[in-house]
This record gives structure tokens, sequence and C-alpha cells, in this order.
């Protein structure tokens, strides 16, 4: 898995509980002498309208929103396959809100 970066948005095996789902990446690939990690905001479906949850409608994912209350750092061993990537517009809008959850 070559080059996966942050903004971009990759289909993950999140263990059983979490199922496989769309997961947008947070960080950048790792350098070689770091953990092999990505830190990650799932995507969901099951949407209950809260604050925390963004639509960012784009083709290659299932009506739903990412849900900021839903960051983790997951193994790059379990990325599966780059599904798209957001534009500039909706990576900064992602990061506004992102700094508004974490109180930035």
């Amino acid at each position: 898995m070559p080059g996966a970066r942050s903004g971009e948005v990759w289909l993950a095996d999140l263990g059983i509980a979490a199922k496989v789902r769309p997961c947008l990446l947070l960080t950048d690939e790792p350098a070689d002498d770091e953990l092999a990690l990505f830190t990650v905001v799932h995507h969901t479906t099951s949407r209950r309208g809260n604050r925390w949850e963004l639509a960012i409608p784009k083709p290659f994912l299932q009506e739903g929103a990412f849900h900021l209350q839903q960051i983790n750092t997951i193994s790059k061993a379990r990325l599966i396959r780059r599904l798209g990537v957001l534009s500039e517009a909706e990576w900064q809008l992602l990061q506004d809100k992102l700094a508004e959850r974490l109180g930035w």
C-alpha cells in the first residue's frame, strides 16, 4: 500500500464489533522509523443527529457521516483499499470541525 495520505478515505477492518467500514485518514503514511499506525475517523451510516457528525457526500460512500467522536489509531495492516479523497474545501471543513471537537 504505497503512499496513504491524510484526507484520503480508506476501507479499514476495525475489528469484529466495529466492522469493516470507511475511515478518513487524519495522518500521513508513517516514516520508516515510526510505528506503522494511522489516526482515523470512522464513517457511519447510523446517524444520531448530533453535532459531531459531519456529512460529506461522496460518490464512493453510502449516505452517512464522519463521526468525530470516533477517532482511533489503527495499524497500517488494517487498511484494505483506498476509496477516494476529500477535496481541499472538504478537508478544511473537517479539520475545522475536528479542532472544535478537540477544543483547539
